[in-house]
């Protein structure tokens, strides 16, 4: 089992960042030829999945997920504790905060078009996300 993070610095609500050169990173510095990475993040408003990482699809996502939980809607959570973010909670747990991805031959098994990605989806200017990523494997 190997362990690393991923560290990096958000700038705000819809931001949708690719971070599978990092995890491809870190699946290499492993040695795992043949098992599975499992990616994190930290906190109750970002989110982890795959996606093409393309402007389209990109712009698609941050449409749907505002139809899902939009801005206007009245959020209990923002009733008990008046931060504004309880739409960021509801998308964060729709999506997921973690992902596992096949290794084989030393490297993430990934369609063609497919990339890894964290959803910011707090409502603050910027945020400091950790990505855990453990790799397990022989």
């Amino acid at each position: 089992m190997y362990t690393a993070e991923i560290s990096l610095e958000t700038s705000g609500e819809g931001d949708i960042i690719d971070i599978t050169p990092q995890a491809n990173r870190i699946v290499a510095e492993s040695g795992v030829l043949s098992g599975i990475i499992n990616l994190f993040v930290e906190g109750s408003t970002a989110a982890i999945t795959t996606i093409e990482y393309e402007p389209g699809v990109l712009s698609d996502l941050k449409r749907s997920l505002s139809a899902i939980s939009p801005d206007d809607l009245p959020y209990e959570h923002d009733l008990a504790w008046g931060d504004g973010n309880g739409r960021s909670h509801v998308k964060a747990a729709l999506v997921g905060p973690s992902l596992t991805v096949p290794v084989r031959k030393g490297a993430m098994k990934l369609g063609t078009w497919q990339q890894v990605v964290l959803l910011e989806l707090d409502i603050r200017a910027s945020r400091s996300r950790t990505v855990h990523c453990t790799v397990i494997g022989e």
